[in-house]
């Protein structure tokens, strides 16, 4: 509840007041850390000291000069007299710790801290020893000026059971924040975490976690702030391995740039898997049938047949390796033992070739050691490098590229029927042969299907350096080979998993969790439906919803708390008066605040930007997140969100992806991307 007027100006000016010391306080601390940095470098310690303790001063100053402006905090905490450990304190909450001294009381609590759960968390059911939880509210685009401080809402859980009735209610100024027009990149959401958004946020790092969130439920907050809590909560186990944000593309991440580094968070990778695994420029093209196959989890049976193909157990030559005027001498079946017991355990193959050239000097070494005492590492450094040892690896076990192991396995029939005997079928080993092979694999063509072949050989061959934790969105588009390349960036670390089977577009989209998290390493993780909308008003969940039993998914209906927003059908009995009626429509929507984005198939892009820029309404494309008005293709809008979305022909965007439920599921997302109003123009029937 708002306070009385004369109640609420003294309370106004205490905040402000508050505020400003806050500001103060921030920029000492920012001239502080500075000098820390300068201070670290003159400090007497060891090299390895020394580097680690600049590169911490170094990043902490960094952290705090790349905080965006802004407010503050966002929210206080009242707590009641009594015996809780925070009995009768007050603490201002926000998204990063301020104090005037390291050991003085904080003037702002981190939202991250232990005690700001409270704020999420507490109820009048549950007050959590919360008396009064109070709300501010800002002006919109504010840069942190105390004056920009233009309201505050209390909440007193202290009263118990009477407050029970409203306990579903969503704060006035909560939902101001949520409908506040979205213009530019997506903005935090820690001043609106909800409860179930919360228990995600501040899930175990060790507990890998799946989030099924229906449109609007904030399941990509969601997954960026569990990575900054991660980040607080567990900084040297984060950092040690690393953390890794995975987007579908670059619009989409260009989107979310500025969430973490908003809540004091700038380390953080962000990326897409093609980048993570561009061993190669894609400079080749499958059609679906062929990236199908590839993408096919069949394909890893494949590969590692192909690759330890290679292998050659049966070698029968026995080995005689130069000690001095000596010969120790191997036989040739102890050696095809040693080779078969490795091939057995299955290393990784570099790791078996080091392994058999270990037994081989290994089976010396004790011959020596019988015929006249220990050996030391120089003389078992000297036998490991002996040529006739290396010849011999080299023979039973060759290096090898993965570029090598894929090439000849998609140039040459033969290798390919053999790798793939009982597991892809004439028609399918057909398909995925190259029709024009390359001379080498230097010159080859690689699609990006292949480049997902070429990572799961190169982690057959050697493992690569995995991240302590992985946040994927829009999971449900992965393959399954995908997830595989995945799953070996988080073989020791955990996964949040964020995505949609409803939303699922690519040809091998999944059509269930359990088996995608199967795919990517984690068949235990937990799968958590969000189904309460926060973004996406009900009018457009409503229209949306009448999609979702046509899409081939079993995922629950999403319901909104938002009861505004506004639903348009606008039919166009000429096809060539579409470009018009979009127009009309966008000078329409540029009436009132916020962002515009006009969804259309693909093919259609083109000629509606013609047509906004000559009827003078400035359109960008997707790349730019600050525009005004943007037209964007149905097939980059998944992940983001505008005030008013014009979505153009939805019959075209459904069979731009080919008849049947994978259209409808591309249709499904562009309907859902409106914050308060969606127009459809349309001048064929809709598929609704």
């Amino acid at each position: 509840m708002t306070p009385p007027e004369p109640t609420l100006r003294h309370a106004l000016a205490q905040e402000r007041a508050h505020h400003d010391r806050c500001r103060s306080a921030l920029a000492a601390m920012v001239d502080g850390a500075g000098e820390q940095v300068l201070t670290g470098e003159d400090v007497s310690a060891s090299g390895a000291d020394a580097e680690v303790l600049g590169y911490r001063l170094r990043s902490r100053a960094e952290e705090l000069r790349q905080l965006p402006e802004g407010p503050l905090f966002f929210g206080r905490l009242d707590f009641a007299p009594g015996d809780t450990g925070h009995a009768g304190q007050r603490y201002h909450i926000g998204r990063l710790r301020i104090t005037e001294h390291p050991a003085a009381p904080p003037l702002v609590v981190d939202w991250r801290a232990p005690v700001s759960r409270a704020f999420y968390q507490a109820s009048a059911r549950d007050p959590q020893g919360v008396a009064v939880r109070r709300r501010f509210g800002w002006a919109p685009g504010s840069r942190g000026g105390s004056a920009d401080l233009t309201g505050l809402e209390d909440e007193h859980l202290e009263r118990g059971r009477e407050q029970e009735q409203g306990e579903t209610r969503v704060s006035d100024f909560v939902a101001r924040e949520i409908e506040r027009p979205r213009v530019g990149p997506m903005r935090d959401i820690a001043a609106t975490i909800q409860p179930e958004q919360d228990d995600l946020v501040r899930g175990d790092l060790d507990v890998s976690v799946c989030v099924q969130g229906a449109p609007g439920t904030g399941k990509t907050a969601v997954g960026l702030h569990r990575a900054a809590y991660l980040l607080y909560t567990h900084p040297q186990r984060i950092r040690r391995g690393g953390l890794l944000v995975l987007g579908p593309h670059r619009t989409f991440l260009s989107y979310i740039s500025e969430v973490l580094p908003a809540l004091g968070e700038t380390g953080v990778r962000q990326s897409t898997l093609a980048e993570e695994i561009a061993r190669h420029p894609v400079t080749g093209t499958d059609d679906e049938r062929t990236a199908v196959v590839k993408h096919d989890a069949r394909m890893a049976g494949v590969l590692r047949r192909a690759l330890y193909a290679r292998v050659r157990a049966d070698h029968a030559e026995s080995l005689a390796v130069p000690d001095g005027s000596y010969r120790w001498r191997v036989a040739g079946d102890e050696l095809a033992r040693i080779v078969a017991d490795v091939r057995n355990e299955e290393p990784p193959y570099a790791v078996g070739r080091e392994r058999v050239r270990a037994r081989i000097v290994r089976c010396v070494r004790e011959r020596a050691e019988r015929r006249s005492g220990p050996r030391g590492t120089a003389w078992v450094r000297r036998i490991e490098r002996a040529r006739p040892v290396s010849a011999y690896v080299d023979a039973v076990w060759p290096r090898v590229r993965a570029e090598e192991v894929v090439t000849e396995l998609l140039t040459d029939p033969g290798v390919l029927a053999a790798a793939a005997e009982g597991v892809l079928d004439p028609g399918e080993q057909k398909a995925v042969l190259w029709a024009r092979p390359p001379r080498s694999w230097r010159s080859a063509r690689w699609s990006a299907a292949d480049l997902v072949l070429l990572d799961e050989v190169a982690g057959l061959i050697e493992h690569p350096d995995g991240y302590g934790h992985v946040v994927v969105d829009e999971a449900q588009d992965l393959s399954p080979m995908e997830c595989r390349a995945i799953a070996r960036r988080a073989a020791f670390g955990s996964l949040t998993v964020l995505g949609d089977l409803a939303q699922g577009t690519t040809p091998w989209a999944a059509r269930s969790w359990p088996e995608a998290l199967r795919h990517l390493g984690k068949p235990d993780a937990a799968v958590v439906p969000l189904t309460t909308g926060f973004r996406v008003p009900q009018a457009v969940v409503a229209l949306a919803n009448r999609l979702l039993e046509r899409l081939d998914v079993d995922v629950p209906a999403a319901r909104s708390l938002r009861g505004d927003g506004e639903v348009r059908l606008r039919e166009v009995p000429d096809p060539d008066g579409l470009p018009a009626a979009v127009v009309a429509a966008v000078r329409d929507a540029l009436g009132r605040e916020g962002s515009v984005g006009v969804v259309a198939a693909d093919a259609d892009v083109p000629r509606l930007r013609r047509a906004l820029t000559g009827a003078g309404v400035g359109a960008a494309g997707p790349e730019d997140p600050g525009a005004r008005v943007t037209v964007v293709p149905a097939s980059l809008v998944k992940g983001l969100e505008y005030d008013h979305v014009v979505a153009v022909e939805p019959a075209a965007i459904a069979e731009a992806e080919g008849h049947g439920a994978r259209g409808l599921r591309r249709l499904y997302v562009v309907l859902t991307r409106a914050v308060s109003r969606l127009d459809v123009v349309h001048g064929r029937p809709l598929p609704f």
